[in-house]
């Protein structure tokens, strides 16, 4: 048994980037994982027919500097692949049609997703005052106070559930949408903030383009899927990670971390647990009451996510966009569906395409968890109405994630605030995860480097290059020994 700098537990894309950064600056770091493979969510096979199916994310933003980092350190910017033109495109279902979402102030004029008076309402929004700091608005009540309830139904509805698999009635706008509430604290206005921060951002450029700027914006995959980047982390730092290791309980005893798990008791200065709310929850619970209690409270509804394969002829529609987002006033079985193999190349076999759709979620929760057969049948009807599919599936996978997205409701404020009140009382702790800083890939590599940048200053020397830690103590161990007898 050796003493580590840290321990992680959970190798999510969370705890894999904190490995990553952790031990690329020589700190002795150790992932235990309950899996036999790091990646959480993210997950890509091929199946059986040769297509490209994800469990998880199918994509990510290339806004993230941090992601992006982490994807050049790990050599993957050859692996990178960028979607297709038409994936600019995307469609919001109205009165049971699809219809372009309009990306500019002209198409949005011109656009019959919205009605006259909706686009009329949308010339008050710079007259409207901001709401107190301390409101606790929802995202529905943010946007209908602003922007009218047309926008919310039929656009930030969606979107809402193409992020969160959430309800804008639930989420809270403060801590689900910060950027937003902050632009109405700080500029009284969306519009108002939103062209102050574009001609500061032109300022900062000197009305050039910004140096690496080719880096951002858009989306991105890999060439053979998300679950590329949490295998590279495996595959560069294999003397760091245990997978097949589930923890029993944490201890903190004589100054130190004690982590009992199915292999063996693993001893660390500081602890990170990098795994969903309740299993830190868990963990917590015999430790700090307070913090397992918020934790326990965070609403996380069930998604399913059903990959299907038709031949090209099969299917009416161009699927020449992103996807389709369908708003819950439409009263559908589906959140959403996206066209996987139009939004990159090799997803599906010469003469079919792959659609991903959604179903579930805190909009209908209910219909994520019925049967294999009964989903099929659901998710091709709704297909066939929609996209004018006149065959079955070639082939039809569907991933259940029992608890997917965590939702930051309102009142979210009281969980942050327990979590950080635990990593003060328990030294040594620190908790990372969606259900902090948020929920994208890129917010959870941005948190993972935050937290290795403050985990770097307090140790006085780096770890051996070995990274294979120091011997414990034997005279510090009996509780240990205790323990294990």
């Amino acid at each position: 048994m050796h003493r580590h700098d840290v321990i992680i537990i959970g190798g999510g894309i969370s705890g894999a980037s904190a490995l990553h950064w952790l031990a690329s600056i020589g700190i002795d770091a150790l992932l235990l994982e309950r899996e036999e493979h790091l990646g959480g969510v993210i997950g890509s096979r091929r199946s059986d027919a040769g297509a490209l199916m994800e469990a998880g994310p199918n994509s990510a933003q290339m806004k993230s500097g941090d992601l992006l980092d982490l994807i050049a350190e790990l050599g993957l910017n050859d692996r990178i692949v960028r979607p297709a033109a038409v994936a600019a495109s995307r469609y919001i279902m109205r009165g049971g049609r699809l219809v372009p979402l309009p990306m500019r102030p002209g198409a949005f004029m011109r656009s019959p997703l919205f009605s006259a008076s909706a686009r009329l309402r949308l010339l008050r929004e710079p007259f409207i005052g901001p709401a107190p700091a301390d409101s606790g608005e929802s995202v529905a009540q943010f946007v209908e106070r602003r922007l009218g309830r047309e926008i919310l139904d039929y656009a930030v509805n969606p979107f809402v559930s193409g992020i969160y698999a959430g309800r804008p009635e639930s989420l809270s706008a403060r801590h689900a949408f910060p950027l937003l509430y902050d632009l109405e604290q700080s500029a009284g206005s969306l519009f108002k903030g939103g062209l102050r921060k574009m001609r500061e951002a032109k300022k900062r450029r000197g009305g050039t383009e910004e140096k690496g700027s080719e880096r951002r914006g858009g989306i991105f995959s890999f060439d053979e899927g998300m679950g590329r980047l949490p295998r590279a982390v495996e595959e560069r730092w294999r003397r760091h990670i245990r997978c097949g290791v589930a923890v029993e309980r944490i201890e903190r005893r004589e100054g130190a971390w004690l982590v009992f798990a199915s292999s063996g008791i693993f001893i660390a200065d500081r602890l990170v647990l990098a795994t969903e709310a309740s299993v830190t929850a868990e963990l917590l619970a015999h430790l700090d009451r307070e913090a397992a209690t918020a934790l326990r409270s965070i609403e996380y509804p069930p998604l399913a996510i059903a990959q299907s394969l038709y031949d090209r002829a099969a299917v009416a529609h161009p699927l020449d966009g992103f996807g389709l987002l369908i708003p819950e006033a439409e009263k559908r079985n589906v959140l959403g569906v996206i066209f996987s193999s139009s939004l990159f190349p090799n997803r599906a076999p010469d003469g079919t395409v792959l659609l991903t759709t959604f179903v579930g979620g805190a909009r209908s929760p209910g219909l994520a968890l019925r049967d294999h057969e009964e989903m099929m049948f659901d998710i091709h009807g709704e297909l066939r109405r929609a996209l004018g599919i006149s065959a079955r599936p070639r082939e039809f996978v569907l991933t259940i994630r029992q608890r997917a997205i965590p939702q930051y409701n309102v009142g979210y404020g009281a969980v942050l605030d327990a979590a950080a009140r635990a990593e003060e009382r328990l030294k040594g702790l620190h908790l990372l995860g969606s259900y902090r800083g948020g929920v994208s890939v890129g917010d959870c590599v941005a948190s993972a480097r935050r937290l290795v940048r403050r985990l770097a200053g307090e140790f006085p020397r780096p770890a051996a290059a070995a990274g294979v830690g120091e011997p414990v103590d034997e005279h510090k161990t009996s509780e240990v020994q205790e323990a294990e007898g």
